[in-house]
């Protein structure tokens, strides 16, 4: 499979991408590549991606997939920067944008970006520089502006900000510079050809064909020489790890802190996943139970610390075993209600401008959190500590996620009470 990610270079109804074998994306973006429809055996082609509205593809993301056996290539957008940052490591680029990011006569982000419809249309609504440059090289070429002109209009159209380069942008500033005749001549070229002066095409159609066709594999660089499994890598691995069960797409991270947060029995479930992590360690050393290896650290005290005060190790949700045992006790309901706190996230967004899970209230949040864990104040840390949390501000974190749709649901089991006091009276 070819999982191509495009838009606006290309029109999702372009021939090329109406293939068997691909798989069309929209502009790639920071997480995709964890999408567990990527096998280690595809090609994924990187066109367009968004960088401005969102976070961008990060660039250990690409490392993850080229260790793993994935084939990756970029062209004509942010696929050719990134390609030409990462040839070395064995991403591979093509078409001419890439060949200049690789020799340095292209530097900037600025020079393929664009502003596009903000809809599902993903039309340009701008021009990318490099696009510009190109036309002002044939441009050139056919004596419709001389070389000094052209680069006075380079200068210029390079001044403007990226999501400002419009047509009617273009014309005043040739206007400016008594250089009518090239949007004229730019106008004429393009009625004839609607993709005239449009590099980025070319060399997307190029990187397309070119997956369709079949390259010959590169030399596999060894994933011990990538260097991308970091803390943060790990963290936005959890963060976007998906599962599709009972007909829903549910974050794994998130159906593990629903039952952090609701699960009144979780402290046990993660007093039984230490243990187990006591008598599976990692470093090579024979495991011991938990309680034996509490007792070697802390002496016979007679009054030691818990084991989830000493330890507050992360869980590796990436590892299988490591979820089942930490789902032990969800149920098919325990589901639907986290789907329905998540759709209430959704709901409120539409409805309540400016709205985020993270612009509730710490102390809204903490005090739910002590309602339904039925502590003080002053024992919210230790209760965190004991479902698996780093810290009372850590549990806070997640349960805002679920707030909205805790909150709603409160409501309307209140509402049937007060209606039954009201026919009661």
């Amino acid at each position: 499979m070819i999982h191509v990610y495009v838009g606006p270079t290309l029109p999702r109804d372009e021939p090329l991408l109406s293939d068997p074998s691909v798989r069309l994306l929209p502009p790639i973006r920071h997480g995709d590549l964890f999408d567990r429809a990527i096998a280690d055996t595809d090609t994924v082609v990187i066109i367009d991606g968004l960088y401005h509205q969102m976070a961008a593809l990060r660039h250990k993301e690409i490392l993850a997939a080229l260790a793993r056996g994935t084939r990756v290539l970029g062209a004509a957008s942010i696929g050719a920067l990134r390609a030409a940052e990462l040839h070395p490591f064995g991403m591979r680029g093509l078409g001419s944008i890439y060949r200049r990011y690789l020799t340095g006569e292209l530097t900037s982000d600025d020079e393929v970006a664009v502003g596009q419809q903000p809809d599902d249309d993903q039309q340009a609504l701008t021009w990318p520089l490099v696009n510009l440059r190109y036309i002002l090289d044939l441009a050139t070429q056919d004596g419709v502006v001389s070389t000094a002109t052209a680069t006075v209009l380079l200068d210029e159209f390079q001044a403007v900000y990226y999501p400002h380069r419009t047509t009617p942008a273009l014309r005043a500033i040739c206007h400016r510079h008594y250089a009518t005749a090239l949007t004229t001549w730019i106008h004429e070229r393009r009625t004839t050809d609607p993709h005239f002066g449009d590099l980025k095409r070319l060399d997307a159609l190029k990187a397309l064909r070119a997956a369709l066709s079949g390259l010959e594999p590169t030399p596999p660089i060894p994933a011990n020489d990538l260097h991308w499994n970091t803390p943060y890598f790990r963290r936005w691995r959890a963060h976007f790890t998906t599962e599709h069960v009972d007909g829903l797409e549910l974050p794994t991270r998130l159906r593990i802190g629903y039952q952090q947060i609701f699960d009144p029995d979780f402290p046990q479930v993660w007093h039984d996943h230490l243990d187990h992590l006591s008598r599976h360690p990692n470093d090579g050393e024979t495991g011991m139970p938990l309680t034996e290896r509490m007792t070697r650290l802390m002496g016979e005290d007679p009054s030691p610390l818990p084991a989830h005060v000493i330890f507050r190790t992360p869980a590796d949700i990436h590892d299988e075993t490591t979820v089942k045992r930490l789902l032990a006790n969800e149920s098919a309901p325990d589901r639907t209600s986290l789907h329905r706190y998540l759709t209430a996230n959704d709901d409120a967004r539409r409805t309540l401008p400016g709205f985020m899970p993270e612009t509730i209230k710490d102390t809204e949040a903490t005090h739910t959190l002590q309602q339904l864990w039925r502590c003080q104040p002053f024992e919210l840390e230790d209760a965190a500590a004991a479902r698996g949390f780093r810290s009372a501000a850590h549990a806070v974190d997640t349960i805002k996620v679920f707030m909205a749709g805790f909150l709603n649901d409160q409501n309307q089991q209140s509402e049937p009470a007060t209606e039954a006091a009201t026919d009661a009276h």
